[in-house]
């Protein structure tokens, strides 16, 4: 009897053991390491926003390889340490095989020595220093413009601005310092002198000092680089100090809709480095898609503003999606592999990877469109050249 029940109890272990692995293996697993508390985390929310958009689109339509996408998002609270906790975590114990992340320059750097050691490959959605491609690691797969490309696209235009001498602030960290390094790089062998360049922490409230010492320079122009909340500040804090100078920023984390709503008139004159035109759905490469992501953003009652940020999720995904079908298997390896043969109908173009970095190690870098916007009169506009 009592070897009857056991065996009984066995059987009814086994069968709930391989219930909840058929359970687990009914969906495809994508992890999302984004900020969504910290300094980033209203961008990093965004980027989450548009990644559901993306899966709920995807599974609509039958998801892939016939089970439906599941985002497993964690929060790598907008700290390097964290971020590559939450990589660990997404690769051993949520068992994805392929991730999106992580927002900033110093989140992604981060994580990127934990998928060398696991062999799992990330869409980078957002992070621009040019050291993520550069240092060679095989199992990153950019979508967003280093910094580099960035001041490439802006040398074709920086006659016309009639740029003489320019002065950076920039957050002190990889993503801020790198694209201070590109872009004073680009201006030298235009014949632009470089003037200064200041730094400021990711959680400073208060820049008048670093403002104050611009306002005294002989430079005409500032290129500022951070996040959308630290912007608002500035422009702000420039307009109280009486600060007269053109202020471009880089890095396409502007949300230029944001700034007006917060900063209000202190933002106009300024203008913004963009990868995405979501007020001119024509002028996009993808208008239909465009205007299909737009509609639904607002459908979700999302604030309009978030949709520089959002398309990055939303790209994100579906690249890894594409990938994962190309594949034919949610594995890591197959993934990998995948990511350098897949043509993806981005909002801001193509999505397809070059290879970039040492021989035999490189990283994937696709090349999207860069723009110039600029606030005039609470409006965004084309900055006409």
């Amino acid at each position: 009897m009592m070897r009857s029940l056991r065996t009984v109890s066995f059987i009814a272990l086994a069968t709930a053991c391989l219930g909840g692995s058929a359970l687990a293996a009914d969906t495809i697993k994508i992890g999302v390491n984004e900020p969504l508390t910290g300094a980033f985390a209203a961008s990093g929310t965004y980027v989450v926003n548009g990644a559901k958009i993306a899966a709920d689109e995807i599974n609509a339509k039958g998801g892939l390889l016939g089970k439906q996408v599941e985002l497993v998002i964690e929060d790598n609270k907008s700290n390097p340490t964290e971020a590559a906790a939450v990589a660990e975590k997404l690769i051993t114990s949520d068992k994805t095989p392929v991730m999106m992340g992580a927002w900033g320059s110093s989140l992604t750097l981060a994580v990127m020595p934990k998928l060398m050691e696991y062999e799992v490959p990330m869409v980078v959605e957002t992070s621009s220093s040019s050291k993520i491609t550069t240092t060679g690691n095989p199992y990153i797969f950019r979508i967003s413009p280093p910094s580099s490309v960035e001041a490439a696209a802006f040398k074709t235009i920086v006659d016309k601005l009639a740029l003489k001498r320019v002065d950076f602030l920039v957050i002190n960290n990889d993503w801020g310092r790198g694209t201070a390094e590109d872009f004073s790089k680009m201006m030298k062998e235009k014949g632009i002198e470089i003037g200064v360049v200041e730094t400021m922490d990711q959680g400073a409230q208060d820049m008048s000092a670093q403002l104050s010492k611009l306002k005294g320079t002989d430079s005409e122009t500032i290129i500022v680089t951070t996040a959308v909340d630290q912007l608002t500040l500035i422009f702000k804090q420039a307009a109280a100090l009486g600060l007269k100078k053109r202020i471009i920023t880089t890095g396409g984390s502007q949300n230029p809709d944001q700034i007006i709503a917060q900063a209000g008139a202190a933002a106009n004159g300024t203008m913004h480095l963009t990868t995405f035109l979501p007020w001119f759905p024509d002028q996009t490469p993808n208008p239909e898609a465009t205007k299909y992501f737009i509609s639904e953003w607002k459908k979700r009652g999302f604030d309009f503003a978030g949709c520089t940020e959002s398309f990055r999720g939303y790209d994100g995904i579906r690249t890894a999606a594409a990938a994962i079908e190309k594949a034919g298997k949610a594995d890591p390896a197959a993934i990998k592999a995948a990511l350098w043969d897949i043509d993806v109908k981005g909002l801001n173009g193509d999505i397809l990877f070059k290879k970039s970095g040492p021989s035999g190690k490189e990283s994937g870098q696709s090349q999207p469109n860069v723009y110039l916007i600029e606030i005039d009169d609470g409006k965004v506009g084309m900055k006409s050249l």
